[in-house]
């Protein structure tokens, strides 16, 4: 059998640490190494695998499409493409979509356009607000979008027109803004930067700011869209409606795709002012149909609220056994716990031999993004394994 950890070392590029494992198959929530050994997961490629590990519908659509039409070029109208747009459009607030290829891509389009209307129709304002502890994607400019110095400071001098500000601060938000400022992108619930959620007006307040000011509202829900937290799209729990919105992750439940969406007055972009040679492709495009379609006809967001609140409680009871653990976040099934000394990377590694794999999302804190099918049983499996492996650790 190859030896595909040294195999990796002598051929990638090194740009981050990889659980020392080896993942082959997958199936529903579970998954297999090369050994043959299965675990639970409740990283699910990083909230991307929203129906679980090659679900039924999803293989379908691929298969099915794979043998009719792959990739022609937007030069072209294909119809899996109009269709996603029909279906994002039909079941959210906005008005109309752009395609692409990953979340950074996503942002980088919603920044752009953004700063289009900026242009032609706020006398050239340019600047965006972003939070600290955000997390917008690893392009140049989205390095400068996310407020997170460890991203960075490699990368110094950073592309100029982003505002770094507090998180869940309508006042941090107000002394930002001056007549260069063009938007505000604020992710619903910060997922990367440690599942933080905000307090419940914050947002409101936000949208209420952009509308006094005339500027734009993007919100990036890359993470938080397509049912993570319980409904289809975080801002439906809110009570507001953004001017722009990003997606990724789950839109495609493991295939790489993107989107971002805008309301009519904010589509200023002109033929020429945005393109991408595979964004919308035919068959990434038929998968996210898939996806949203099986998402919405067999109300899993529901599922997700219900075992979203069992798993909340089940970490709640946890806690009170663990006093070490400091505090249980999150929403849905974007859950968080935290504890007092820096041990994160301990805890991965003991559910990792147990059989469960989490993501240490920071040196202190635990992220669980489970598959949106998952049910009650799944999580009461994922909780034994977390107490046997929180049993280790000294009070």
């Amino acid at each position: 059998m190859n030896n595909w950890q040294e195999l990796e070392k002598k051929y990638y590029m090194k740009t981050g640490n990889r659980v020392p494992v080896t993942l082959v198959r997958g199936e529903g929530a579970r998954i297999w190494d090369d050994a043959g050994r299965e675990y639970l997961d409740f990283v699910s490629g990083w909230a991307v695998n929203s129906l679980g590990h090659c679900h039924p519908a999803l293989v379908k659509a691929l298969t099915e499409q794979a043998k009719t039409l792959v990739q022609t070029s937007n030069q072209f109208y294909t119809i899996p493409q109009i269709q996603l747009a029909q279906l994002l459009v039909e079941n959210s607030c906005l008005d109309k979509v752009y395609v692409c290829n990953s979340g950074a891509e996503a942002c980088e389009g919603a920044v752009k356009l953004a700063r289009r209307y900026g242009s032609l129709k706020l006398n050239g304002a340019y600047e965006i607000i972003t939070a600290f502890n955000s997390f917008h994607g690893r392009t140049l400019a989205m390095t400068a979008a996310t407020g997170q110095v460890k991203f960075q400071v490699p990368y110094i001098p950073l592309p100029l027109g982003f505002k770094n500000v507090e998180y869940n601060s309508i006042e941090a938000v107000r002394e930002a803004t001056t007549e260069h400022t063009c938007a505000v992108m604020l992710e619903p619930i910060q997922g990367e930067g440690g599942v933080n959620v905000p307090d419940e007006d914050y947002l409101a307040s936000v949208r209420a700011w952009c509308d006094e000011k005339g500027i734009l509202l993007i919100l990036d829900e890359i993470q938080t869209g397509i049912g993570r937290l319980g409904t289809l799209f975080a801002y439906e729990q809110y009570g507001i409606e953004p001017d722009i919105m990003t997606l990724a992750k789950g839109l495609g439940s493991g295939v790489p795709i993107g989107a971002f969406t805008a309301k009519d007055e904010v589509c200023v972009f002109v033929p020429g002012e945005h393109g991408s040679t595979f964004g919308g492709n035919p068959l990434t495009c038929a998968a996210a149909c898939a996806t949203v379609s099986f998402i919405i006809e067999n109300d899993i967001t529901a599922n997700v609220r219900k075992v979203g609140q069992y798993f909340t409680g089940s970490l709640n009871n946890l806690q009170k056994k663990y006093p070490f653990i400091t505090d249980v976040r999150g929403r849905g099934l974007l859950l968080a716990i935290e504890f007092d000394r820096e041990i994160g990377q301990d805890m991965l590694n003991a559910c990792l031999e147990n059989g469960l794999l989490v993501n240490c999302v920071k040196p202190d804190a635990l992220r669980f993004m489970p598959p949106l099918i998952i049910g009650n049983s799944e999580v009461d499996e994922a909780l034994g394994i977390l107490d046997k492996s929180l049993s280790g650790i000294d009070s």
